[in-house]
């Protein structure tokens, strides 16, 4: 065969050649622009809709799970499309090394680019549970044992070892943590006030302070009264003066739950170690959690010569120097109930 035949046949091969390559190119080149719009309308664009149609989809990352967990956790809650995508947007973006365990809850729709932005700045979901002042340590583990988004069960504390306050947690957080966290937070702020603490009060250790509080907390529910009861309270002691608490009385009836009654004449003379009407000084224990700020009064009470307070019929105390003006307050207190008495119909 002469070369002139050869360079004939050889030449419509290579164009077939070089036409089938260009037409694969151009087909991966469309496949490629394809995936890349995709990807960016799956990043960019909005969200799968939730399957029950809810206003939220909420994720539970764990501490300690690692990029593909979580995408995985998020396409499987129905937060995402593609968990690849995520992945491969999360080391693009360089945030792989700074997502954040938690709660979510994304809106229903929400892009991959706000998860994705969510999750790296911790915007987690803020579960708070408070403790009021003035309730008792049984009260506190209840107020626990009902948040249904913490598990295991925590021990009923000493009386007077938490601090109430509001604080947050996480969903699947234990119970017992959670109440480790209010007693450190009160064995610190009781530290510091100690440590602060006017010199010769008559409560001579950090118990016996936690002790006193409760009583005042107990006694006024109205924070600008506390420095003067806690005052009464100083000056009594110092005195030798018997304190004469009523929910001293309760707290030994009952262990702080509401009586639903007023104290009878029985209980008010009988002899309980938390009767402080017929026991001298300070109880055996606290009588409930004292908050921040009767604490701070106990330990840094205002300078006053009042021994006396009752209350004065408006949600407020009256309060007294001699029992002669306690007298008084307490006569006025009579006389406007007994107004009020009068004044209100008599039901059938």
């Amino acid at each position: 065969m002469s070369r002139k035949t050869a360079d004939t046949k050889d030449v419509p091969f290579a164009r077939r050649i070089a036409v089938a390559g260009m037409s694969a190119f151009a087909t991966i080149s469309v496949a490629v622009v394809l995936f890349a719009i995709w990807a960016a309308w799956s990043y960019s664009g909005p969200g799968p809709q939730p399957k029950d149609k809810a206003a939220v989809t909420s994720v539970v990352l764990r501490k300690g799970a690692g990029l593909n967990e979580i995408a995985s956790s998020l396409e499987r809650a129905g937060a995402i499309r593609s968990g690849a995508i995520f992945i491969a947007a999360a080391q693009v973006t360089g945030a792989a090394r700074e997502l954040k365990a938690g709660e979510y809850e994304f809106p229903s729709r929400a892009s991959m680019a706000k998860i994705l932005d969510d999750i790296r700045e911790g915007r987690i979901v803020r579960r708070m549970v408070t403790i009021p002042e003035g309730v008792t340590s049984e009260m506190a583990v209840e107020i626990l044992a009902k948040e249904s988004a913490l598990t295991g069960v925590a021990p009923t504390p000493p009386e007077g070892a938490i601090l109430p306050e509001t604080y947050e947690f996480q969903r699947g957080e234990d119970r017992a943590a959670v109440l480790q966290r209010m007693m450190d937070a009160r064995d610190k702020l009781l530290a510091q006030l100690w440590a602060q603490r006017q010199p010769n009060l008559p409560v001579k250790t950090p118990e016996e302070a936690v002790i006193l509080a409760s009583i005042v907390e107990k006694e006024t529910g109205i924070a600008s009264e506390r420095p003067q009861v806690a005052s009464i309270f100083v000056n009594r002691l110092r005195k030798g003066m018997r304190l004469e608490s009523d929910p001293t009385i309760i707290y030994g009836i009952s262990k702080g739950r509401p009586l639903g009654r007023g104290i009878r004449l029985s209980e008010l003379t009988g002899e309980t170690p938390y009767n402080t009407y017929v026991i001298d000084g300070l109880p055996p224990t606290p009588i409930a959690n004292p908050g921040r700020a009767s604490l701070a009064a106990v330990l840094d009470p205002p300078q006053t010569d009042y021994l006396f307070f009752v209350a004065d019929g408006t949600g407020g105390h009256a309060f007294s120097a001699t029992y002669e003006d306690h007298a008084r307050h307490v006569e006025r207190l009579r006389a406007r109930e007994k107004a009020a008495a009068a004044a209100t119909p008599e039901t059938k």
